[in-house]
């Protein structure tokens, strides 16, 4: 960022659409799905990259590895005998695989380890046919979230995945997350909007949205203790696992909205001042505006991204105010906030990414702010 002072809008979505909330030093527009941020630029999003004509993204997601732990479980039970027993793969909890692991049957720990090896080769030649991209050029680290990271069968995966990319000419460093990935995407929503706008504010609300789930969310920016937000956190979530109900679109909003005010309640219960503002994480390309321009096909009740609907001006008009200000709401990638939960503690590096692993492979790249 130039050291110049340059006055310049911010605008983001209310009821009436887009509209000038203050003035400030920021040298861009800060919009939905903005590419220029307080701490850093967003380089790159919701990139697919292909090789031949295959999108390789598609090669990593929970239901691939879900998909290979099976198919190997089957060939062992027509071979003579699958040692991980009579449990559907799909009903393994993260412990009980962690268990299968770390527990006395080797044959068993073995087939998971198998599955393991096969998903971080994977996972490693997509990352390489990323860092490939000119979008990647130059990105010195890697952080890996989403669902698959939680668990010790994720996390030993990403260190083989970056064992393995090391093998392959990758250098550099691929590690997890910082925050458990249910907290991370409502984290990031922190950097979607400079500091001085939470100033005398204690928490805000904020949203991921997924092709599974959605959660909702008080991030207690802890301002006092960190100015660059690195000691936020989470002090209430609600989740509502929206793929078992197969909800209309108009419905998800509704129990969104409803989510929303029952953890608004819960801050003035626990006296906390709200500021005006709530950050979202949703899949897909953002515009300037809030509307989804692509990407947004997994989302619950279809047609996301119909020019009729803009989720932002929705959830404002359900929840028009927040203390005694007018609600304002500002979205941007799930992968990209998920993302910014991390950029506290990625100061050191000049341009670095993530990939979430979940329903798909999320995935963006940034540059820190002042870096040359």
């Amino acid at each position: 960022m130039s050291s110049k002072r340059q006055d310049a809008s911010i605008v983001v979505g209310n009821r009436n659409g887009d509209q000038v909330l203050s003035q400030s030093d920021d040298t861009q527009l800060i919009r939905h799905g903005a590419s220029k941020l307080p701490l850093l630029s967003v380089d790159s999003y919701n990139l697919d990259v292909k090789e031949g004509k295959e999108i390789v993204n598609t090669r990593i997601k929970k239901s691939i590895f879900t998909e290979k732990f099976d198919a190997l479980r089957q060939r062992l039970e027509e071979a003579g005998g699958d040692p991980i027993g009579n449990a559907p793969t799909s009903e393994l909890s993260k412990k009980q695989m962690q268990a299968i692991l770390e527990g006395e049957d080797r044959e068993a720990a073995a087939v998971l380890n198998g599955v393991m090896e096969s998903f971080a080769q994977d996972f490693a030649a997509v990352i390489k046919l990323f860092l490939a991209e000119k979008a990647w050029k130059g990105v010195e680290r890697l952080v890996v979230g989403g669902g698959f990271k939680e668990g010790e069968v994720g996390l030993r995966t990403i260190a083989r995945t970056a064992i393995i990319a090391r093998e392959n000419g990758v250098a550099i460093p691929i590690v997890p997350i910082r925050h458990h990935s249910d907290e991370a995407g409502l984290i990031g929503a922190v950097h979607l909007i400079p500091s001085w706008m939470l100033k005398g504010h204690d928490a805000l609300l904020a949203v991921d949205i997924g092709g599974t789930n959605i959660r909702a969310g008080i991030v207690v920016t802890m301002l006092d203790e960190a100015n660059d937000f690195s000691k936020a956190r989470v002090l209430k979530s609600e989740l509502w696992r929206h793929a078992d109900d197969s909800p209309k679109r108009t419905q998800t909003v509704e129990t969104l909205i409803d989510m929303l005010e029952s953890l608004k309640k819960r801050a003035e219960k626990e006296g906390l001042n709200l500021a005006p503002v709530i950050g979202v994480g949703c899949p897909g390309v953002i515009e300037a505006d809030g509307s989804i321009a692509r990407g947004g096909v997994n989302l619950p009740g279809g047609n996301w991204e119909s020019g009729h609907f803009n989720l932002p001006r929705a959830v404002v008009k359900g929840i028009a105010s927040i203390g005694e200000h007018e609600t304002f709401v500002i979205m941007h990638n799930d992968a990209v906030v998920q993302g910014l939960s991390q950029a506290p503690f990625m100061q050191d590096v000049k341009r670095w990414g993530v990939m979430t692993i979940g329903t798909g492979l999320g995935n963006a790249c940034f540059t820190n702010a002042g870096a040359s």
